[in-house]
């Protein structure tokens, strides 16, 4: 099994120097997408978010959260990605979103994401699989224990605690339906807080496979065949929908947005099998794992609460996946909106698997916030 140089590196010579005193100085590293903190730029070109000729790119922080690895005093700071004309960047979602759950800030709307990912080592071959062929079928590995059933579970503890040391909300975790498959989840968060803690706690999880020398992909279908996708399950609740249920539909329209590429990506996922509906048809059912919207028993007995969106895939934005949700569930959004236009563009039958083992593009200095790619790495700032 491969695994990355770096890993084999000597840690303990790294330690020598982050033993060192800091003095004053508080070591900020920005990850893009307002705190009390200096804006920054950086070069759009070398993350294919400009042209050359006019490439600069302006940080403006969002959120902030402890440094898991450098430690308190120093920051996460997650941060909005602008123009040079200071419009927001056409993949800054997070910008929209805010402007959405600012005007319905009364409804108070509530999300939880179930993040499901993959290891990968650097070949591209799922962690702890065979190198020249498969493991047992599925069945045995969904919250599994033991060593031929839980592949990585050191990597997970290290991100569920850097997580919770970070403020982050994370609520969860267990080894998912395909081995090296995982999940953590994120909320009970309100507005944009969902966006902000979920982004980062992927920064967190590519940042801690680093260490380990393995890769984390969030491809909704990183292996074909009869096994599992990887989707991003959405929990969503207003405080009406607390005291009394109600759901509205339009489902098309939610489809292109939970994936990157209008839903390309999503359709080897969303095909009727492994615990998924059919990409082009709209299904709920209570306590239903292959409806599009899951009403969890307990909802549908009291008739309040929240539902579960199973639509969005893996590497979905959570900013657009927010959005539509509080526009599609808020009345005056529903009376104002326009016309939603269908998929007739696009493909989105279930065909062949593709073999696409790791989609997840490479991070690079920053967390950017973008529909095609993320960014993300070591940018300091010291103020």
């Amino acid at each position: 099994m491969a695994i990355s140089a770096s890993s084999h590196l000597n840690k303990g010579i790294k330690q020598v120097y982050m033993a060192l005193p800091q003095g004053e100085k508080v070591q900020a590293m920005y990850i893009w997408i307002d705190k009390e903190l200096p804006e920054w730029n950086f070069d759009g070109s070398s993350t294919f978010q400009s042209e050359g000729p006019n490439s600069d790119r302006y940080l403006v922080p969002a959120a902030m959260f402890l440094d898991p690895f450098r430690k308190d005093p120093n920051k996460l700071v997650f941060c909005e990605v602008f123009k040079y004309n200071q419009k927001p960047a056409e993949t800054n979602l997070r910008h929209t979103c805010k402007r959405i759950m600012d005007m319905v800030s009364n409804q108070r709307p509530w999300f939880g994401m179930e993040q499901e990912y993959t290891l990968m080592a650097t070949d591209g071959h799922p962690f702890g699989w065979p190198s020249n062929g498969f493991p047992g079928p599925q069945g045995p590995y969904y919250c599994g224990v033991g060593a031929n059933k839980a592949y990585g579970r050191d990597i997970v503890e290290a991100h569920y605690w850097a997580c919770l040391y970070t403020g982050i909300k994370i609520g969860g975790m267990n080894t998912e339906v395909m081995p090296a498959q995982w999940e953590f989840q994120i909320g009970p968060c309100e507005g944009t807080d969902m966006g902000d803690h979920l982004w980062v706690a992927r920064f967190i999880l590519h940042r801690v496979c680093e260490d380990f020398g393995v890769i984390t992909t969030f491809d909704p279908k990183p292996i074909p065949g009869n096994w599992n996708g990887a989707g991003c399950h959405t929990k969503f609740s207003t405080k009406a929908m607390r005291e009394k249920n109600g759901l509205n539909k339009r489902h098309q329209y939610h489809i292109r947005t939970y994936n990157p590429k209008g839903g390309l990506d999503n359709a080897r996922r969303l095909t009727g099998f492994h615990e998924t509906s059919i990409i082009n048809d709209f299904s709920a059912g209570v306590a239903n794992r292959g409806a599009s919207i899951r009403i969890p028993w307990t909802v549908g007995q009291e008739k309040k609460g929240y539902f579960e969106d199973c639509h969005p895939s893996a590497k979905c934005d959570p900013f657009a996946v927010t959005e539509a949700l509080i526009c599609t569930s808020s009345e005056r959004n529903r009376q104002q909106a326009l016309p939603v236009q269908g998929l007739s563009g696009l493909d989105l039958q279930p065909s062949k698997p593709l073999l696409i083992l790791h989609l997840t593009p490479p991070l690079n200095v920053i967390i950017a916030i973008t529909q095609r790619v993320e960014y993300q790495g070591s940018c300091f700032f010291f103020f």
